[in-house]
């Protein structure tokens, strides 16, 4: 799983790789000018203009390929399709290319991690041929770091697209255990009737009806510099308990650890590219599951920082698991705390699989992820923490309630509950994200997908003053 595949690589320098010339729309009557008769010629031909967005093979006088054109848009139309690139790859003969643009900076990466992430193909069940054509690293990207990307991604992917049947709190314990051993990293896990014993009761209430027994899973790296709790939900399937959901709800809960798979992929790329901080990951892995020891409906859980629950719905499980993962974050005395779940389906009504809602506790942070996020092709939009919402999360009986009625402002009352259990450090970031693409994208087939991490991972600097 950890291995990547050469189609995630770029191809080493050659001086016999092809030129894929990828040209603004509206710059493609001043390309053609200065092209040689014979292009110009060939083109029109072709009928070739401004509004043809699959790319031509140009051949030279001996019939081979001379040259590659394709044009992508520009202006406003450019917004609105990420990944472009992505297209030109699948579409191109085998064989080594470079790339000739006048793209630059943040544009020239993001075309470039195009070209690596059309080739991610998950091939644990079915074999998929993955695109042929290579491409030679731009000049001015740090080609290392775009492939570090891609190998997140790929990773996030593939833990998310396997399903339950194969990924299960073991199989996810596994995978954390291979990512650390890549990277000198330190995994120690707390499972089973232990999780009692070292005060995680929530997660243990959540897993405990499965027979695959419930876990903590705690990965440490580095010595030096601040700490960066990352918290990631590893729910490995989600029947919804003794709210047991319907045939329809229960499709795509192989993707509920996408927030651990996320989190997985994102401390793959911190530890690759050496990132100068100390990195502590906790991914509570659990099956929520229906037998005659299930946790109840109207249950009252005392969680590790000593607040109790009341139970309201066996089906937000999510952040029970996530509340105990994060007291035992926020006792390390971190810089900084991440949580990223699949978290509510309200998340997803409010801005569509896309985007990646955040909560930040602190406006300078919030600012640093969306203006990184801008430049890392990794959508995010902010939401609120709105304290007057406090309140739907106070039932009678208990400190908190896991799932207000009414169905009002599901993802934000779901942040200000994980945010009970961040006191100590007073820097919080909270994403509700999705993990899922439910159509075929540039760069993106439809199956599992990676959200927020690029720009967490862009973000860093800013945050962590590194």
């Amino acid at each position: 799983m950890l291995d990547t595949p050469d189609a995630l690589r770029f191809a080493p320098p050659s001086d016999s790789a092809l030129p894929l010339h990828f040209v603004a729309a509206s710059g493609l009557e001043a390309w053609l000018a200065a092209q040689p008769g014979p292009v110009r010629d060939w083109l029109t031909v072709l009928g070739h203009g401004p509004k043809s967005r699959r790319p031509v093979l140009v051949p030279g006088p001996d019939g081979r390929p001379l040259l590659a054109l394709a044009l992508r848009e520009d202006g406003p139309a450019a917004d609105r399709q990420r990944f472009a690139l992505a297209s030109v790859r699948k579409a191109l003969p085998a064989g080594d290319w470079r790339l000739v643009t006048d793209l630059d900076g943040a544009a020239l990466e993001e075309a470039a991690l195009a070209w690596l992430l059309e080739g991610y193909r998950f091939t644990r069940y079915k074999a998929a041929a993955a695109p042929a054509a290579r491409l030679v690293a731009p000049d001015g990207i740090d080609a290392n770091r775009i492939e570090v990307l891609a190998a997140a991604e790929a990773l996030t992917r593939d833990l998310i697209n396997t399903p339950a049947s194969d990924m299960g709190p073991e199989e996810l314990e596994e995978a954390a255990r291979s990512v650390a051993q890549a990277h000198g990293a330190v995994v120690q896990v707390v499972q089973g009737d232990a999780l009692l014993a070292e005060n995680l009761p929530m997660i243990h209430a959540v897993g405990r009806a499965s027979p695959r027994a419930p876990r903590l899973i705690e990965m440490t790296w580095g010595t030096e510099g601040p700490v960066l709790a990352l918290v990631g939900k590893g729910v490995c399937f989600d029947t919804g308990g003794l709210d047991l959901k319907p045939a329809a709800g229960m499709g795509l809960m192989k993707k509920d650890m996408g927030g651990a798979a996320t989190v997985l992929g994102l401390a793959q790329a911190i530890m690759a590219l050496q990132l100068p901080l100390r990195l502590r990951v906790l991914i509570p892995a659990v099956e929520n599951a229906v037998s005659g020891n299930a946790f109840r409906p109207q249950d009252v859980l005392t969680s590790r920082k000593g607040l109790t629950v009341e139970v309201n719905n066996t089906d937000a499980e999510g952040r029970l698991v996530l509340a105990d993962a994060l007291a035992l974050a926020d006792e390390g005395d971190p810089a900084l705390v991440i949580s990223m779940a699949t978290l509510t389906g309200a998340a997803r009504v409010a801005v569509g699989p896309d985007l990646a809602p955040f909560y930040a506790t602190r406006d300078a942070d919030a600012q640093a992820v969306s203006a990184a996020a801008a430049g890392a092709a990794d959508p995010v939009w902010r939401m609120p923490f709105h304290a007057p919402y406090e309140t739907l999360i106070e039932p009678a009986m208990a400190d908190l309630d896991n799932a207000p009625s009414g169905g009002m402002a599901g993802s934000i009352t779901a942040a200000l509950f994980l945010r009970r259990f961040v006191t100590a450090c007073p820097r919080y970031l909270h994403f509700d994200i999705y993990g899922w693409q439910p159509r075929a994208a540039p760069g993106r087939p439809k199956g599992g997908v990676g959200q927020g991490a690029r720009a967490l991972l862009a973000a860093l600097p800013a945050l962590l003053d590194l």
